[in-house]
C-alpha cells in the first residue's frame, strides 16, 4: 500500500510539473529579458524580498535597464534607468495608476469598490478634492492650523524645568506627529479645550496612536495579499479607527480640516454604508501618517548626531522665530509661509533625511499590449496586465548622482550661497527626478507640500522648546528595509531620547 502511494504520488508530481512547464511563461520577441526563478508561483520573490535594491542591482548588470521578473505570481517590468522614469510617467494612454491603486486599497482598507461603473464617475470628483484643498490658500491654512496644534500638543508634554525626560525618540516623534495630525484633519472634540477634557483626550489618543500603529505593524502583510482576516489585531485596530471616524462623530467634532469635510459631503452623496465612509477616512489617516512619522523621525534623529546640522538647524530656527517673539507674551509662535519657505536648511536636513529613507516602489498596469521606448532608443514589449515598476532608491543611493550616498549631509541640497540646490547629475546630463519619495506623475503624493511644512514646524518648535540628547548618539541606526516598496522605512528599532524645557528660548540656546 506504501508503494502504491509513492507510486501515484510520483505520477501526479510528474504530472504537474509537466503542466507547469507547459504552461509557464515563455519570452516572446521584442520583450525585456525574462526572470522567472525555479518555482512557479513564487517566481523570484525571495530574492526580491530579502534585499530589493541588491536584487535589482545585479539583475540590472546582467540583463541591462529593462527586464521582467516573476514576483508572488505577478509580471513586473523593472525600468531602471533613470532618464526613463519620466517616459514612463507620461504612459498614461497606455498605463494605468488609478486601477491598481483603488483596487489596492480597496484590499487593504475594506472600503467600496470605487472602481465599479456605479461609484467611478463620483469618486473622480472625490480625487479631485486633494488638489482643490491641498495647494494655495488652502494648504496655507492647513499649514497654520497644524502648527497651532503642534504647539498645543508640545506644551501639553513639556517637562518641569530642570527636569530631564527619557523617551525613545520614535515614541516622542509617532506621540506629539500624530496627535497634532489628527486633530489637524479631523478636528477637535467638544471637551478638548476644556481642562477636564484634556486627560480624556489624551486617553482618546493614545488608543489611537496605539490603533494606527498595530495597523500598520501588519500592512507589509497586507500589501503581500495576506487577507486581514488572518491579521485579527491588524483588523481590530482598523475596525476601532473606523469606530471614531463614523460620520456620526465626525459632525461633532469642532474645526475639521476642508479636506475631510469636503470627501464627508462627497461620500454621504455616493449613498455609501456608514462603516464603508469611516474606513474611507482610516485611509486618509494612513496616508497621512504612515510616511510623515518615520520621515520626521529621521529629519530629527539625523539633526541630532550631527553637530554641523543641529547648529545650522538651530541657527535658522533662532533667525526666524527671534525676533517675532520679542512682542509676543505668550510666546505663541507664528509662521508665515515667507518664512516657512525661507527655511532652507531644514527643507535640505529634511530632504536628506527622505533620500536614505525612501524605498517607495512607483507602480503601474499595463491596459493593453503597447512597445514602450526608453530615453536610449531601446524598446520593450509590455503585455497587457503587466505591471510597469520604478524603484526611486536606484537614483537616491546612486553614487555617482549623490558621492558618498549612504552618508547624512545636511547641505547636500543647498548650494554654495546657502539656497536650494536642483541640479544634479548622471553621465553629465541633469536629471529631471533626482528626488522621488514622494512619487511623481498620476502617482505622486497630493500631501507632499504640507508633510514637508509639518515636518519643518516640528523640528522648529522641538528644537526651540527643548534641550535635546541622543542617549548614545555614536550607535547607527539603519531603516527597516521589511517595509520595502511602501514608502518611507521606519527605523529597525528606536533609540533613547533625553529632554528637558529650555529655560530661556534665545539664540544663545546652541548646543
Amino acid at each position: 500500500m506504501a508503494n502504491f502511494l509513492v507510486i501515484i504520488t510520483t505520477i501526479l508530481l510528474t504530472f504537474w510539473i509537466v503542466w507547469i512547464c507547459g504552461h509557464s511563461r515563455k519570452r516572446r520577441k521584442g520583450e525585456p529579458p525574462l526572470i522567472t526563478g525555479w518555482l512557479p508561483f513564487i517566481g523570484v520573490t525571495l530574492d526580491y524580498v530579502s534585499n530589493p535594491l541588491g536584487f535589482l542591482r545585479e539583475t540590472q548588470k546582467k540583463y541591462g535597464n529593462v527586464f521582467t521578473c516573476k514576483i508572488a505570481g505577478k509580471y513586473f517590468t523593472f525600468v531602471t534607468d533613470p532618464f526613463s522614469f519620466s517616459i514612463v510617467m507620461r504612459q498614461s494612454k497606455n498605463l494605468d495608476f488609478q486601477k491598481f491603486a483603488v483596487g489596492f486599497s480597496q484590499r487593504v482598507f475594506g472600503h467600496a469598490d470605487f472602481n465599479s461603473s456605479l461609484f467611478s464617475e463620483s469618486y473622480r470628483e472625490v480625487h479631485s478634492i486633494f488638489r482643490q484643498t491641498l495647494q494655495g490658500l488652502s494648504l496655507q491654512q492647513l499649514t497654520e492650523t497644524m502648527l497651532g496644534n503642534l504647539q498645543i500638543v508640545l506644551e501639553r508634554g513639556l517637562p518641569h524645568e530642570h527636569d530631564w525626560l527619557e523617551e525613545g525618540l520614535q515614541s516622542f516623534t509617532n506621540r506629539i506627529m500624530f496627535e497634532a495630525g489628527f486633530l489637524t484633519l479631523f478636528g477637535k472634540d467638544a471637551g478638548f479645550l476644556q481642562a477636564d477634557g484634556i486627560s480624556g483626550t489624551r486617553i482618546c489618543m493614545q488608543k489611537a496612536v496605539q490603533d494606527f500603529l498595530a495597523f500598520d505593524r501588519a500592512f507589509p502583510l497586507l500589501a503581500a495579499g495576506v487577507p486581514i482576516g488572518l491579521c485579527a489585531e491588524a483588523w481590530q485596530a482598523r475596525e476601532a479607527l473606523a469606530e471614531e471616524l463614523l460620520h456620526d462623530k465626525l459632525h461633532h467634532r469642532n474645526c475639521i480640516s476642508d479636506l475631510i469635510q469636503r470627501r464627508m459631503d462627497a461620500f454621504d452623496c455616493m449613498h455609501l454604508d456608514e462603516t464603508g465612509k469611516a474606513r474611507t477616512h482610516v485611509c486618509m489617516l494612513w496616508a497621512s501618517q504612515a510616511n510623515t512619522l518615520p520621515a520626521a523621525f529621521w529629519s530629527l534623529y539625523y539633526t541630532l548626531r550631527s553637530v554641523d546640522a543641529f547648529t545650522a538647524a538651530c541657527t535658522e530656527i533662532n533667525r526666524v522665530l527671534s525676533g517675532q517673539l520679542i512682542n509676543n507674551q505668550d510666546q505663541t509662535i507664528c509662521l508665515s509661509r515667507e518664512q516657512l519657505d525661507s527655511m532652507a536648511v531644514l527643507e535640505s536636513i529634511i530632504e536628506e533625511a527622505l533620500r536614505l529613507s525612501s524605498a517607495s516602489i512607483m507602480i503601474r498596469v499595463a491596459s493593453d499590449d503597447f512597445t514602450l521606448t526608453l530615453d536610449s532608443g531601446q524598446t520593450a514589449d509590455v503585455r497587457k496586465g503587466d505591471y510597469i515598476a520604478l524603484y526611486p532608491q536606484f537614483i537616491h543611493l546612486d553614487p555617482e548622482i549623490y558621492p558618498d550616498p549612504t552618508e547624512f549631509k545636511y547641505n547636500r541640497f543647498l548650494d554654495e550661497k546657502g539656497q536650494r540646490k536642483s541640479n544634479f547629475f548622471k553621465n553629465e546630463r541633469r536629471l529631471k527626478h533626482f528626488l522621488l519619495p514622494f512619487g511623481s506623475g498620476a502617482s505622486e503624493c497630493p500631501g507632499r507640500f504640507f508633510a514637508v511644512n509639518e515636518i519643518k514646524q516640528f523640528l522648529a518648535l522641538t528644537l526651540w522648546h527643548y534641550d535635546l540628547q541622543l542617549s548614545d548618539p555614536d550607535a547607527t541606526l539603519f531603516p527597516d528595509s521589511t517595509r520595502a516598496g511602501l514608502g518611507i522605512l521606519p527605523p529597525s528599532r528606536d533609540v533613547l531620547l533625553r529632554y528637558r524645557k529650555k529655560t530661556n528660548t534665545t539664540t544663545e540656546q546652541l548646543r
